[in-house]
């Protein structure tokens, strides 16, 4: 059996992965795409070297990223999703049923076909009626956007790299002027044990633009780190209070989860002012 070695430049560790055969390799215009077949994990996405998702644990990443705002909001019509184009975030939103309209903003057209191919249960809600694919810059296609949308998520790559235009305070305020009054944000940002400088700079700049801004966490195994932080802000609401009920079809989130996963006040205080040490 071949194993596959990821190369992950943020990361001081290195994952590594036997590999039962390598059931894609190409490169598109951003990116060399790499779909391997794990023993333990199933597929798994691989984009330039760097495990993407996995069909045994997505399932935390997509509902925490996506859920945590999607039940904050109080009515949640009209969403944007930049970045995610194996489909599963855009999957988790559509288990709302106040959605209508989803924008699916994915720079790589490539990366959504490969996933449509090796991840269908992934994949499975980007031909939805209510999706509307545009494979372009997010940050180009929320610039256009005023007081029409309801909730933004970004799933991208690593901070670093071509999604740098994605943590930007040009891009947050983008962000704030495509929203609704009652509009929420949330992006990853990456581990609070390996990328905590990075973490805390993402939070400032949200802070610079928006009233309110938190932070939570979600345990993922193959990502580095795995103590992972999401960055949310609001312009009115408090995302750390649910405004729906819980009703949406998930195996990890849930009510409790989401109460759960916010940095408790003091921790996150001491977190800003720099004073966690590790």
């Amino acid at each position: 059996m071949i194993r596959f070695f990821e190369k992950d430049p943020y990361a001081p560790i290195q994952y590594v992965y036997d590999v039962e055969n390598i059931l894609h390799k190409s490169t598109s215009a951003f990116q060399e795409i790499m779909v391997i077949k794990n023993p333990h994990f199933g597929k798994i996405l691989v984009l330039d070297g760097v495990v993407q998702i996995t069909e045994r644990d997505e399932l935390f990443y997509h509902e925490m990223l996506v859920h945590v705002v999607m039940h904050a909001h109080p009515d949640p019509k009209k969403v944007v999703v930049i970045g995610g184009g194996d489909g599963g975030t855009v999957r988790e939103v559509l288990k709302h049923s106040s959605v209508e309209k989803v924008y699916f903003i994915e720079i790589d057209e490539e990366v959504i076909n490969v996933s449509k191919e090796f991840f269908p249960s992934v994949a499975c809600g980007v031909d939805d009626r209510r999706v509307e694919i545009k494979c372009m810059d997010g940050a180009e296609f929320i610039k256009g956007r005023h007081n029409d949308i309801d909730v933004v998520i970004v799933d991208s790559t690593d901070i670093i790299g071509f999604a740098k235009s994605l943590f930007t305070v040009e891009f947050f305020k983008s962000v704030k002027d495509s929203l609704t009054d009652e509009g929420m944000f949330v992006t990853l940002t990456e581990s609070l044990h390996f990328h905590k400088d990075i973490v805390i700079e993402v939070q400032e700049q949200m802070r610079l633009i928006f009233p309110h801004v938190d932070l939570y966490t979600a345990p993922i195994a193959t990502y580095a780190g795995n103590w992972w932080t999401f960055s949310t802000a609001s312009k009115r609401h408090d995302v750390r209070r649910m405004r729906r009920e819980y009703a949406v079809d998930t195996r990890y989130y849930s009510d409790e989860i989401h109460c759960q996963a916010f940095l408790p006040p003091k921790m996150y205080e001491k977190l800003m002012q720099r004073k966690l040490q590790w």
